[in-house]
């Protein structure tokens, strides 16, 4: 009881007691009521404390006439109970408590209550703003005899017979019991009050009862008669509160329930019970025992081993979508949006549970929670992380657990919701979810350490011993006794402390881990009774709960709404987080800019030693340089943007796992918002690199390659923040999967440079084909080249000199070459194996030329074998090869004069603008890129083929899809050539679209998965 209660009811004692002649019967009773209430070291302190009061009293009275005095008193007591009000010393439970407590002070003793003191105790609670209503009830309850209390809904009867024969009053049998005991119901304070009458000893908790005297009948607390089963709070409560509940009630049964991890490990051993709505179970175990563990599997989120969990019959493993929105997750985890109000957190959070709700309803509901858990004041603030605190401890959790609470779901799991929090935080939150209870939730609650109110609380406990092995399952006060009893202790019944009634749970695990001690007196290593030992005591004394059997799945006011709505959400959501992070922001809008201007300064070359220093866009030779890093800078930012996105919603997934959402909203909303970042900063990227550079007339073309690349790595970093489970390992991953852009493009080491095992001389191979760095580079690198305002002008015809370049001066020389070699070896009659190989290249090049030019083909093409050649065909093709060099000599200089003929025109019209353009348009470094200047061989041989290396930006592909050689000006799309830019960029948003489908089925997070299950299994089997 506390100091400030006893007080007042001392001085309400002595102000009352006056009106009595034999003040010395009034002490006694005082006197006797604190030994009842408080510890006998106390007795004399409060007892002196009434004494003064007293005295005081009887000389206020003493100055006023015989006539006044009961007006007199009547004003102290209305004084008094101002003051109460004033200065809000007590709330509406404790005035309850003092007016009961006056009651029983004037009824005590050996005189009746006059009507002068019953018109007190109605002034005092008048005064104290009791309603009339709430105070009869009590009146009557205290006064009148046992055998004429009214018949009430707010009462329950026990007794031994089997009817009460009362409509209203609620009855519990007990058969052998003789007497009666009655209980008041307070609805308004949730309070309970206790009267017995009978011949028989009763006890409550550990306290002997003075018969038809008022106890406060309070949580954790058992009524207990000889040789009858005790009545425990859980049991009269549900006498009152079952009807509120009864068309929701859920009945919870686990049958046989075991769980085995990965490893093959027994995480839980068998399990069995049954409890229903309306209950708080505790759930308690020294670290690693598995609570939290038993907690996922009954919650539905592991899948045991072996065995079932019912919910009204229903299995929550096999038939899920019957008992959607019936369960809720409370985890020990932080699962808040840190950069969220208190408000936006759960409002946002109820969107995605009512989506047949207004935007108006879904606020009034929010704030009506916010309200009730006494969040409502810091609606608008900040709720920041666990280390840099916006709000406290406890309202962390309190608006952890309203996440939950706002849907209303009818059994709710919590994952030590007090942790971390102070023992007053720790006993709001119990409170909190206790009155959860009362509308007919079932709550299990894994919890640690927990204080003596806390633990009598809980109306079930569950304990659970190292290596999962349940030891107890029961009344939670009652399992002091039972492991006091189990070790033979000789005070084995008494788990609560006579005087204060606390409760000591560390007691239990002090007796579950007792040491057995060597020779010396020494504790060892070894415990007295063992975890299956206590597992077996446990299966020996199981005693299985009767419960009436659940009804029909109860109705759940819970509607997602659609998958787009839920895009929606998650979509304002992460973007309103993101918006609130004012250094996140910072950081994300200025990272691009800053890079650009670094990048872009750096490389921006030019000759101060020339004729006419000053920079041009022709002689910057590190252009190549730039679009690469440009590429490469957009993969290594498209990753890192969206690297945790995933990961670090895990906890809250997990919780929203619950709700049965949409992965796919989920993911499309992460898309949405990623790209949605990654397309400013391609632009910023791109308008502040392209200006200093000087690349002009190109700002859409680079934004929309940059765009496509920063997309693709934007979604391979959502797949590795699913797949893995560490944010360190996500960060030390990205360099393995940047590094291969680079070294893999072609740019830094070419294609056919790489090792002849994993690469082909002619062709670009199938991993080359995977990288983003190559797609994106090429696109820009031609684009640049060809099409930019200079370059565009001549391409046609520099194309078609190219051509006929490599045909006239490098591919015809060499089959000429050839013939002339096959020509010597007939006339030494020496033709052999290498002579056969060189006829065989000159007819695939002869077949080659007649498919380009049906017009000028060789006529004698089908005796180009070993068996039709002959001296005369041999001349003929070396007639044939002169004949075809001619005719490009003649396509190259038709070309060149064309060419000729608009540069003359260009520099008559204005000389210096064409050079101009030239210089701001056109980029020399560039060109010896994409026409391979720097390769000395510019034809090789290869597989009975001459293969072109020169000049590859003015070679048309072979292949009909897609596929090319590298720097290719078009490729062919079912046959159709399409120009190169285009091509690329379907082909980055293809691999976009395929990370995405291995995102959506999780398919490198199932491997990891597969693997890590096999590694368990190995290292299972290794230590057995």
């Amino acid at each position: 009881m506390s100091e400030k209660i006893l007080e007042i009811l001392m001085q309400l004692f002595a102000i009352i007691a006056k009106p009595q002649a034999d003040d010395t019967e009034r002490r006694e009773v005082v006197e006797s009521f604190l030994y009842r209430l408080i510890s006998q070291d106390l007795v004399k302190k409060y007892l002196s404390r009434y004494d003064e009061a007293y005295e005081e009293a009887r000389k206020r009275l003493e100055r006023v006439s015989t006539k006044r005095r009961e007006g007199a008193i009547a004003v102290r007591i209305w004084r008094l109970c101002i003051e109460i009000n004033e200065q809000g010393r007590l709330d509406h439970e404790q005035r309850i408590f003092v007016v009961i407590q006056a009651l029983e002070f004037c009824k005590s003793g050996n005189r009746a209550i006059s009507a002068m003191e019953l018109g007190f105790i109605r002034t005092l609670s008048e005064g104290l703003n009791i309603k009339k209503e709430e105070y009869d009830l009590i009146e009557l309850f205290i006064l009148t005899p046992v055998v004429k209390i009214p018949d009430s809904q707010n009462l329950l009867l026990i007794d031994g017979n089997p009817e009460s024969g009362l409509r209203e009053t609620r009855h519990i049998c007990r058969e052998q019991l003789k007497g009666q005991v009655w209980i008041l119901y307070i609805p308004s304070v949730n309070m309970y009050f206790l009267r017995y009458r009978g011949s028989g000893e009763l006890s409550m908790s550990v306290q002997l009862l003075q018969e038809d005297k008022v106890y406060p009948f309070s949580e954790g607390s058992s009524i207990r008669f000889s040789k009858v089963k005790p009545i425990y709070y859980w049991d009269v409560t549900m006498q009152f509160l079952m009807e509120d509940f009864q068309s929701s009630r859920v009945v919870y049964e686990v049958n046989n329930l075991q769980y085995r991890f990965r490893s093959g490990e027994i995480g839980i051993h068998h399990i069995n019970f049954k409890t229903e709505s309306g209950r708080m179970v505790g759930i308690m175990g020294a670290s690693g025992a598995g609570k939290s563990t038993l907690l996922h599997v009954l919650n539905g989120s592991d899948e045991p081993s072996d065995g079932e969990v019912l919910i009204n019959g229903t299995n929550i493993y096999r038939e899920k979508e019957k008992i959607k929105g019936l369960i809720g997750f409370v985890s020990q985890d932080d699962l808040l949006i840190e950069d969220l109000t208190v408000f936006q957190n759960l409002y946002y959070n109820a969107r995605l549970c009512f989506g047949n709700m207004s935007d108006g309803e879904i606020i009034e509901k929010v704030d009506n929670v916010l309200k009730n858990l006494g969040l409502y004041e810091i609606r608008n603030m900040k709720v920041g992380n666990p280390l840099n605190k916006k709000i406290s401890g406890g309202q962390r959790k309190r608006l952890n657990i309203s996440l939950e609470l706002i849907r209303e779901p009818s059994i709710l799991f919590l994952d030590e919701p007090t942790s971390g929090l102070s023992s007053r935080d720790s006993e709001n939150i119990l409170d909190l979810l206790k009155d959860l209870t009362r509308k007919g939730k079932l709550l299990f609650i894994v919890i640690h350490q927990p204080s003596s109110d806390i633990f009598k609380m809980f109306d079930k406990l569950i304990i659970l011993d190292t290596g999962g092995y349940p030891v107890y399952n029961g009344n939670p006060v009652e399992s002091i006794d039972y492991f006091k009893k189990k070790i033979e202790q000789t005070n084995y019944n008494e788990s609560e402390c006579y005087i204060c009634g606390n409760v000591n749970p560390d007691q239990i695990f002090n007796i579950l881990e007792t040491r057995v001690y060597s020779e010396s007196g020494q504790p060892t290593d070894t415990r007295r009774i063992s975890p299956a030992d206590w597992y077996e005591l446990y299966l020996a004394d199981k005693k299985e709960e009767e419960l009436e059997r659940g009804g029909s799945i109860p109705d759940i006011n819970f509607n997602i709404p659609n998958r787009l709505r839920q895009m929606i959400v998650f979509v304002k959501r992460d973007i309103l987080s993101k918006v609130s992070d004012i250094q996140y922001l910072l950081i994300t809008l200025l990272e691009a800019p800053i890079l650009a201007l670094f990048l872009a300064y750096l490389i921006r070359y030019f000759d101060k030693s020339s004729v006419s220093p000053g920079y041009t866009l022709f002689e910057n030779a590190n252009l190549p340089v730039y679009i690469f890093m440009s590429v490469i800078v957009a993969i290594f930012m498209g990753l890192t943007v969206s690297a945790e996105e995933i990961i670090k919603d895990r906890k809250i997934l997990k919780r929203e796992a619950f709700l049965n959402l949409s992965w796919n909203s989920y993911l499309m909303s992460k898309v949405i918002v990623q790209f949605s970042i990654s397309a400013i900063q391609a632009f910023a990227f791109v308008l502040i690199g392209n200006l200093i550079t000087g690349i002009k007339g190109m700002l859409f073309e680079y934004w929309l390659i940059l765009f496509s690349c920063w997309a693709g790595a934007n979604m391979l970093g959502l797949v590795i923040s699913d797949s893995f489970k560490a944010v360190v390992t996500i960060y030390i991953l990205i360099p393995f999967l940047v590094i291969p852009q680079i070294m893999l493009s072609g740019v830094m080491v070419k294609f056919e440079k790489l090792n002849p095992r994993i690469s082909s001389p002619v062709s670009i191979p199938f991993y080359g084909e995977m990288i983003t760095a190559r797609w994106g580079y090429e696109a820009l690198a031609v684009k640049q080249f060809k099409d930019n305002l200079y370059g565009r002008q001549f391409y046609v015809y520099d194309k078609a000199i190219s051509q006929a370049k490599y045909k006239k001066d490098y591919l015809h020389p060499e089959i000429k070459g050839r013939l002339e070699r096959i020509q010597s070896d007939m006339e030494r009659k020496a033709l052999n194996e290498d002579s056969f190989r060189k006829l065989k290249l000159v007819y695939n090049e002869f077949t080659k030329q007649a498919a380009e030019t049906p017009l000028l083909k060789f006529l004698y093409l089908e005796h180009l074998t070993p068996e039709g050649i002959t001296p005369e065909i041999v001349r003929e093709a070396l007639n044939y090869t002169e004949e075809v060099r001619r005719y490009y000599v003649a396509c190259s200089n038709l070309a060149k004069d064309q060419k000729d003929a608009i540069v003359t025109r260009l520099q008559a019209a204005n000389s210096k603008a064409f050079l101009d353009m030239r210089d701001n348009y056109a980029n020399e470094a560039l060109e010896e890129f994409v026409v391979n200047k720097n390769e000395t061989e510019k034809i090789i041989e290869y597989r009975n083929e001459i293969i072109q290396k020169l000049d590859p930006v003015y070679m048309d592909p072979k292949h009909n899809f897609i596929k090319a050689h590298f720097y290719a000006p078009v490729k062919k799309l079912f046959g159709r050539e399409t120009d190169t830019y285009w091509i690329n960029v379907i082909v980055l948003w293809c691999i976009t679209l395929i990370i995405y489908f291995i995102l959506y089925f999780r398919v490198l997070k199932k491997i990891l998965d597969s693997g890590n299950k096999v590694m368990g299994r190995k290292n299972s089997n290794t230590r057995s």
